[in-house]
């Protein structure tokens, strides 16, 4: 008869040699997820997640693919080149899901408005200009794509100025700072952290934030849902579970950016146009997930998108409820 000891040490070896064939085997590869990245401070969700490890716990690498503006984040998107949109105007994912249904579901969207800043109108220093009328006969630069070229003709147009009353451009937001340097352009439409850049290096000033919300919305406290990020229908179906944790790792991006906005304010740098001396002072706007949007929140970003109708930028009426994947 094996005495106790004998089956105690057996055991021990048994457990000491599956620990070692465990510890052999290498680690199971994380789920790639291919995304479009647009480097401006509203995709911030994204760079945190990185930065923190959140895509890392929830065993995902993901590939950042730089993509200016909606236009080409759609095309990739309707193509399956990427996966998900790290930010994507609202107005162009919707018109995108006229084309495809489902091909941008929102998993959460950025709130903006006259606290919560991102788009904005700026001046060139030495530019007389203290309201948006003011603007009348000026030579403006926009920030790309259809919809914030729509956007800044329609707040013009609430302010009282018709086209042909001054001319607009759309400009890669790269090339907004040395613009505005160059006195290339009088004025412009553009995006945070750009607008916060000028300001900081003495080359512009804001002359109206909040502009959607106050104009279209017709109150500056109104969330004006602008953009936000988006996953493909195909990842969702094709791949559930990943896109599950992509969305649990984006969810925390967005608690810790809400809860500790001047800390989450310093992963702009170097993802975004965002020098050091500057980030402190970026705006935030706000982060929400598509789960936490209140009746109030869906009407006003409902509201948004019906503008966008009656402005002719979306083809026909859409319901943004069915472009909602809240997790």
């Amino acid at each position: 008869m094996q005495s106790f000891g004998s089956v105690a040490r057996r055991g021990a070896v048994a457990i000491i040699i599956a620990m070692a064939v465990l510890a052999a085997r290498p680690a199971l590869a994380q789920d790639k997820v291919k995304v479009g990245v647009f480097p401006v401070s509203s995709s911030l969700p994204y760079f945190v997640a990185i930065e923190l490890g959140y895509f890392k716990e929830q065993n995902i690498e993901v590939e950042t693919i730089r993509l200016i503006g909606g236009p080409p984040n759609i095309a990739a998107m309707i193509t399956n080149q990427i996966d998900a949109c790290a930010v994507l105007v609202t107005i162009e994912g919707m018109n995108a899901n006229l084309k495809k249904p489902g091909v941008a579901m929102y998993i959460s969207v950025n709130s903006q408005n006259e606290k919560h800043q991102m788009e904005q109108f700026v001046v060139r220093e030495g530019v007389a200009a203290t309201s948006l009328k003011d603007l009348k006969g000026k030579k403006i630069l926009s920030a790309p794509g259809p919809a914030n070229l729509t956007m800044a003709k329609a707040v013009l147009a609430a302010a009282g100025l018709k086209e042909g009353d001054y001319t607009i451009d759309q400009l890669d937001m790269g090339q907004h700072v040395n613009a505005m340097k160059a006195g290339t352009f009088d004025a412009g439409y553009t995006l945070e952290p750009n607008a916060s850049v000028m300001r900081k290096l003495g080359i512009a000033r804001t002359l109206e934030a909040g502009v959607i919300a106050k104009y279209i919305l017709g109150n500056p406290e109104a969330n004006a849902y602008v953009a936000g990020g988006a996953l493909t229908s195909d990842f969702i179906a094709n791949r559930p579970d990943v896109a599950r944790r992509f969305a649990l790792a984006w969810a925390k991006a967005v608690r810790h950016i809400n809860t500790n906005p001047g800390e989450a304010r310093k992963h702009l740098i170097k993802n975004t146009f965002t020098p050091p001396e500057v980030v402190d002072t970026v705006p935030m706007i706000k982060y929400v997930m598509a789960g936490d949007l209140t009746a109030k929140d869906k009407q006003e970003f409902q509201q948004f998108i019906d503008f966008s109708v009656k402005a002719g930028t979306l083809p026909e009426k859409i319901e943004v409820t069915q472009y909602l994947k809240a997790y």
